[in-house]
């Protein structure tokens, strides 16, 4: 028993057509609207490629932007081809092509889906790739004068402003870099040597963030120097005392920032991904209904149009024997080849005097 299966007239092959067209349409549009969001996506990637360990996060936008593309390809053919089924004369041109045609459009559909589901896994590649890229970036922020690293100071500075953060996983990460520059210390100065000897590898250390850690909302001054020295401020308890400094760190905003926006684009691709789906059931059913009309030169007499032409079990098992039946067939030739290879063998031949 065919699945899905409906009787149509000409009347509703006329409608289902012309709905399908309209459906291809608007197809085409969600195919420009998911290629946008990829594009969109990797300009946004870009902006940060600095802090960014690697080019794995690229992966997403460009999948989306190939997404896009295809979807428009295969949604105007597809409008064409039921722009042409209203005419029997010029429909019988496509007819050959549509099953190939449906079954591109089921992979599609399937890559679409796969896409939608990367939008949300993600994340914990792209947690990895800010981790590693953010603690580069915070040891070159001192490197002002060396080529290629001249921007860093600006780009953390900027990044820190923006998502109101500070440092990798927080702003006691400073702590651990040189992130003041050689050319701005007094090394006659007694405490700056002692810094620098108290040090293994030679680095001047000190418990301070650079300026663009500093919350403008706090009433207090910014205290961005000796930020654990509670003598070293007047009223001030490091431990207990809200510190005018962003408590969060820069690879939690960014990572919240991208998940937040791929889990929105995650969710448009699955409502393109049904739509697309319901237009490929659609297209399907009007296949059939075409390809079965009992008499091709009276279009006016009843048809019916079906999903699948038996059963899901039935279509299921039908697939397997025919994958056996390939596995035999390559394994009768294999033993041929092997055959005829031993055939082609001339036996030793002993001669006993």
């Amino acid at each position: 028993m065919a699945l899905l299966k409906v009787k149509f007239n000409q009347k509703k092959r006329v409608k289902l057509a012309q709905g399908l067209w309209l459906m291809n349409w608007f197809s085409v549009f969600a195919g420009i609207l998911v290629f946008s969001m990829g594009l969109f996506l990797k300009i946004e990637l870009r902006k940060r490629s600095e802090v960014m360990d690697n080019s794995e996060s690229h992966f997403v936008p460009n999948s989306l932007i190939l997404m896009g593309i295809l979807s428009c390809a295969f949604n105007g053919f597809a409008g064409k081809i039921c722009y042409d089924s209203l005419d029997p004369a010029k429909f019988i041109k496509w007819k050959p092509l549509l099953k190939p045609y449906l079954a591109l459009c089921f992979l599609f559909n399937i890559l679409l889906f796969l896409v939608a589901l990367i939008c949300f896994l993600m994340r914990g590649s792209l947690e990895s790739t800010l981790a590693q890229g953010l603690k580069n970036g915070m040891k070159f922020y001192r490197d002002t004068d060396t080529p290629g690293r001249c921007f860093m100071k600006k780009t953390i500075d900027m990044l820190q402003i923006e998502f109101k953060c500070c440092g990798n996983n927080g702003f006691k990460d400073w702590f651990e870099i040189q992130w003041i520059s050689n050319r701005y210390l007094d090394f006659s100065s007694k405490e700056v040597k002692d810094r620098i000897k108290s040090n293994v590898d030679g680095r001047y250390l000190v418990d301070g963030v650079p300026f663009s850690c500093c919350n403008p909302s706090s009433p207090r001054p910014c205290i961005q120097y000796q930020v654990t020295n509670n003598s070293a401020h007047y009223s001030y308890d490091y431990q207990t005392e809200e510190l005018n400094l962003w408590r969060r760190g820069c690879r939690e905003a960014l990572l919240h920032y991208y998940s937040s926006m791929m889990s929105s684009m995650g969710v448009v691709v699955l409502l393109v991904w049904l739509f697309e789906m319901s237009v490929m059931v659609g297209l399907r059913l009007l296949h059939t209904s075409l390809e079965s009309i009992a008499n091709p030169e009276d279009p006016e007499c009843e048809s019916e149009g079906w999903i699948l032409e038996n059963s899901l079990k039935d279509t299921f098992k039908s697939a397997l024997e025919n994958l056996k039946k390939i596995g035999k067939f390559n394994q009768v030739e294999a033993d041929g080849e092997g055959a005829g290879e031993e055939g082609g063998k001339t036996p030793a031949i002993t001669t006993v005097s």
